[in-house]
């Protein structure tokens, strides 16, 4: 409701209880003799009593106790005795549904008190009817009272309910963003990974075939078929990792295999045509995995090989995958030495490093499944990466 609406529906009430309290002191008659009859001073305090009634959303005791005050100098005045319910009850509702229950209450109850001890007392009515009358009228301020404080309640259980329905919203547009942004970086990753192994290899496919293009054409053409092959693939993977971020129109995006452990072979081959000894060794029995494992065992192989080929001056490397009852245990570790002027460990922060964003990819993979990751320089040369990942029970 507009305040224009408020305004017109509060200026209503206050002239037609003005008028009811007006008509009450008319009809009111007195069963004791020396009562006298209602004047202008009467229809003053009725007047007032409706008149208050326009300040009642701004000041709601204010408005009460002039109320209950000018009912109280009416009945002083020794007019004729007039219902409390009529000019009371619009004050005591909007007491109550203010909050002002304890108010409302003490209020009402002084006119009860007030009745059933001056009429009897001072006005020598029966006490039987007196009795009577003042509990049906004590029954009608105390619902009066109780509306007022229901609809007081039903306001602030409203209101309570708007701000849990607030909360719960912006907790979902919380968690919505928070799962965006793990998605980005996700993809982020995946790119990452395909980009620096790719790149890598065809860097190294490149300078063979340069060295050997005169001298072994053959060798040379071989050397541009693993470029061909590699760029393709690595197509394939980036448009299937781009093509979650154009689902929008709602087209499916692409979809191809992931990769897995299955191609540790592939990368080994790899490592072999860029100079490196690669070899692959399986403790246990190699079982089906579930795909995030599957995905992240292959991603850290893919990028530990790809750090030994770019940065590790190595001539051997060995992928170790152990498959326990309940975690797969992924090594990589080759016999590198830093190159002239830098430290291995300037490639991999986690190892103490400030540069390399490899291994922060890789610990973030290995702790989304609840695994491990340790990756440091070995004692006697060379660098050591083995994760961890838990699996659960193979059966």
């Amino acid at each position: 409701m507009s305040r224009w609406m408020r305004a017109i529906a509060d200026t209503g009430l206050a002239i037609l209880v003005g008028i009811l309290v007006g008509i009450a002191m008319s009809v009111a008659t007195e069963p004791v003799l020396g009562s006298r009859p209602p004047d202008a001073i009467a229809y003053g305090l009725a007047a007032v009593i409706g008149g208050v009634l326009l300040f009642r959303r701004r000041s709601p005791l204010g408005v009460l106790l002039v109320t209950a005050a000018c009912l109280l100098l009416y009945y002083g005045l020794e007019y004729p005795g007039i219902t409390p319910a009529v000019p009371l009850a619009l004050a005591l509702y909007t007491a109550a549904s203010g909050g002002l229950l304890v108010w409302s209450l003490g209020i009402a109850g002084l006119f009860v008190v007030l009745g059933l001890t001056i009429r009897p007392l001072h006005l020598g009515e029966p006490i039987l009817p007196v009795l009577t009358d003042m509990t049906a009228q004590a029954g009608l301020l105390l619902a009066v009272v109780l509306l007022g404080e229901t609809m007081r309640s039903r306001r602030v259980r409203l209101a309570e309910a708007g701000e849990r329905l607030a909360l719960v919203e912006a907790g979902r547009e919380r968690e919505a963003a928070r799962r965006a942004a793990e998605e980005r970086l996700r993809i982020a990753g995946e790119i990452h990974d395909v980009l620096s192994h790719t790149i890598t290899g065809i860097t190294i496919q490149a300078a063979l075939a340069d060295e050997v293009l005169d001298d072994r054409p053959a060798d040379a053409r071989t050397a541009l078929r693993a470029i061909r092959t590699a760029a393709r693939e690595a197509t394939i993977e980036l448009r299937s990792a781009l093509g979650l971020l154009r689902t929008d129109d709602g087209e499916t995006p692409p979809r191809v295999p992931a990769p897995g452990l299955g191609q540790v072979g592939e990368l080994a081959g790899r490592a072999r045509s860029a100079g490196l000894e690669a070899t692959v060794v399986v403790k246990g029995e190699a079982r089906r995995l579930p795909p995030a494992v599957d995905l992240a065992a292959f991603r850290v192989v893919q990028e530990s090989v790809t750090n030994t080929i770019r940065h590790a001056n190595a001539g051997t490397v060995q992928i170790t995958l152990a498959y326990e009852p309940d975690a797969l245990e992924v090594e990589v570790v080759d016999d590198g030495r830093p190159r002239e002027g830098r430290d291995r460990r300037d490639e991999h922060p986690e190892a103490g490093g400030t540069s390399g964003y490899g291994l922060s990819g890789m610990g973030e993979r290995a702790s989304s499944l609840g695994g491990t990751l340790t990756a440091a320089p070995l004692p006697g040369g060379g660098f050591s990466v083995l994760v961890r990942l838990p699996i659960g029970d193979p059966a």
